[in-house]
């Protein structure tokens, strides 16, 4: 097993290598055998970063570099989403990419946006990511024992829902904790190639729904 600054060394390198703003692909690196003083650790050394999403999952630490798809994709969502719960009156807080742990469950995770719905909760009743690479971090497994109530996954074109029903997660087709919202409509726009255009549309069609 490396030391705490072995790895931090090498994952330093990783990031000079797999520089955000020079490529269009997602780059993911995994480290087992790691104890949660380890994760912790880079969490405090590299959780900061702009373009580093870090999991962990019982021992396996994922370090991924995100790409520009996947920026653009995990930002529109997010602006419609607000968009979506401003139009209609939902009370939200944004909790974005903030680090969810729990020593006793050693697990943590960021999400590529989070929100609490009508008030404010140190565990955000939705988690969203957007996933363009297979592989790695089972992260459902570790949102299931954070006890995130609903997660949705953006992927291939597709948004999938899962709710937490009797702590186990089952995929639905509408969302529990906005059960008004058309996700058909969501993510008819969450790869739009023009954002602005893409929200104005969107607004547009909630006030007339």
């Amino acid at each position: 097993m490396l030391t705490i600054s072995q790895d931090i060394s090498y994952l330093e390198q990783f990031i000079k290598l797999h520089d955000l703003r020079n490529t269009d692909f997602e780059h993911i690196v995994i480290i087992n055998q790691v104890t949660w003083e380890q994760y912790e650790a880079f969490l405090e050394t590299l959780g900061e970063r702009p373009g580093i999403s870090i999991t962990y999952l019982e021992g396996m630490l994922e370090i991924m570099s995100p790409s520009r798809r996947h920026e653009i994709s995990k930002k529109l969502m997010g602006i419609l989403l607000e968009a979506y719960m401003f139009e209609t009156g939902i009370r939200f807080y944004s909790r974005g990419s903030t680090t969810l742990r729990s020593e006793m469950a050693a697990k943590g995770i960021e999400p590529d946006e989070s929100y609490c719905i009508g008030s404010d909760k140190e565990i955000p009743d939705l988690a969203i990511e957007i996933v363009l690479t297979s592989g790695g971090v089972n992260s459902l497994k570790v949102y299931k024992d954070l006890g995130v109530p609903e997660v949705w996954f953006w992927k291939k074109g597709s948004l999938l829902v899962f709710s937490l029903q009797n702590g186990e997660y089952s995929q639905v087709t509408q969302s529990q904790l906005l059960p008004n919202l058309d996700l058909k409509l969501l993510a008819s726009y969450i790869d739009a190639d023009d954002p602005f255009d893409a929200l104005t549309e969107f607004r547009q069609k909630i006030k007339n729904s």
